[in-house]
């Protein structure tokens, strides 16, 4: 019998509907789950268990009454540089002040509204800039599928609770491969919308918020709340009327790229070139057209890349006083000191690099529809690294394959392709054309179908 911890939130929602399940016997199956796995994952920060569970009384009433909302009852997490009301956020690192935001922040706004049981947040790792669980704030985060594995980051407890049935819906942020890096890494869903589609406080150039999901559906039935307007994001696309539930799609006579080297970084190993490719011939046998995609990143680019972030780091880290600066986690000190001496002609060639990779991504998509390719090269490594390298001066190797959607503004999602024969998630980037995020949800969503259902990690003994 399937654990209740483990429905998807459209199964929840439909038995919401018949009166089969309740919000509240569900938010305790899941309360016990995260009793269960939190010992040996930490992937939760501000976890507020008797408030979840006031949530989930308020929901049944809803539901009881005729009034439920769009999202009403089903558990989730919100990651924990994203706002919300009286609590503080600490942005991963022992350096920060720790005030109660004032405020919930977009996503977290929609996703209340919507009726979400709110259990808490989801850790990172500091400032957001790593692709790993490591923390000075935080414990340090693990994958569910081999707890001396990393989830993954910047989105890392949310990759560990999703993977772990922490409930059905997370959302994290990402800005160079923050969601799907940890879904990838994790076996999940983790979509990365166009720039603009989510409303998100504060915004910056490439950053995005989006839903990290078990499903292909249940990232649908986020989005369709979380692309809701909100004034506070000055960079965010025009209200559009997507069906976002609308995810049926013929492969047939697609033109699919299929991307197995970005140019630049780790290569790509072979059990993950092999899924990969496992995947682009499922889409030939359904009628798609699928092409080799030329490397199309240059050193220049990521290098130019890392010059203009570790300078901006280093703005934030270097006015800390040294009382706090001693308190940033050492690699990521180590990689942003390094930026403090970099001339600005430097900086700003390096800025510029970022709208090099943005037109490379652009013309090589130019002839498809959308493009296959790894998620990462490796699959997980330690859970005590800062990335798959460890190495701060070549902080960037894992990213190629990610980076450059958020310089363009696609949207790329990851989806669960296999696992290596030491049991690890592999995971398939689709990326799409600028604006298109339900042909994204429509391709992961056919995915799904032909790779079949996924057997999720046991629980811990």
């Amino acid at each position: 019998m399937t654990d209740l911890a483990d429905l998807s939130a459209a199964e929840l929602l439909a038995a919401y509907g018949k009166r089969t399940l309740s919000p509240v016997e569900v938010t305790e199956a899941v309360i016990a789950r995260i009793a269960a796995w939190e010992p040996k994952l930490d992937a939760l920060y501000a976890y507020d268990p008797e408030g979840a569970l006031a949530q989930a009384k308020a929901s049944e009433a809803r539901w009881l009454n005729g009034q439920a909302l769009p999202l009403d009852g089903v558990p989730g997490t919100i990651k924990e540089n994203i706002r919300t009301k009286g609590v503080p956020v600490p942005l991963g690192t022992a350096a920060s002040d720790l005030s109660p935001a004032a405020d919930d922040a977009p996503p977290a706004a929609r996703l209340r509204e919507a009726g979400l049981v709110m259990l808490g947040k989801t850790t990172m790792p500091d400032y957001g800039m790593l692709s790993s669980g490591l923390s000075s704030f935080h414990r340090l985060a693990r994958n569910p599928w081999d707890v001396s594995k990393n989830p993954g980051g910047s989105s890392a407890g949310a990759g560990s609770a999703g993977a772990a049935g922490y409930g059905p819906l997370h959302v994290g942020t990402d800005i160079g491969g923050s969601i799907r890096l940890p879904a990838g890494w994790c076996g999940l869903v983790g979509l990365k919308p166009s720039f603009g589609r989510v409303p998100i406080d504060p915004t910056y150039y490439g950053r995005v918020a989006g839903p990290m999901t078990r499903t292909v559906e249940d990232a649908a039935l986020m989005m369709r709340e979380l692309s809701k307007p909100d004034a506070r994001d000055g960079m965010s696309l025009p209200p559009q009327a997507i069906d976002w539930l609308a995810l049926d799609i013929d492969p047939k006579g697609l033109r699919i790229g299929l991307q197995l080297d970005a140019g630049i970084g780790l290569p790509v190993e072979p059990e993950t070139k092999a899924a990969i490719e496992a995947a682009a011939k499922a889409f030939v046998a359904a009628g798609a057209i699928v092409e080799q995609v030329a490397p199309y990143l240059t050193r220049e680019m990521l290098d130019g890349l890392d010059d203009f972030w570790r300078q901006r780091a280093w703005v934030d880290i270097g006015a800390l006083p040294q009382e706090k600066r001693a308190k940033v986690l050492p690699y990521i000190f180590a990689w942003a000191e390094s930026g403090k001496g970099l001339p600005g002609e430097r900086v700003y060639r390096g800025m510029s690099q970022m709208m090099a990779m943005r037109d490379a991504a652009l013309r090589a998509i130019q002839p498809y529809d959308f493009i296959l390719s790894p998620v990462s090269p490796v699959p997980s490594f330690p859970a005590e690294w800062a990335s798959p390298v460890n190495d701060p001066a070549q902080p960037f190797e894992h990213i190629c394959f990610t980076v450059s959607a958020n310089m363009s503004d696609q949207p790329a999602i990851s989806v669960h392709a296999g696992l290596t024969k030491a049991g690890l998630p592999i995971g398939l980037q689709i990326t799409g054309r600028r604006f298109d995020d339900l042909g994204v949800l429509r391709m992961a969503r056919a995915w799904e179908a032909m790779r079949g259902s996924i057997v999720w990690p046991a629980l811990p003994a």
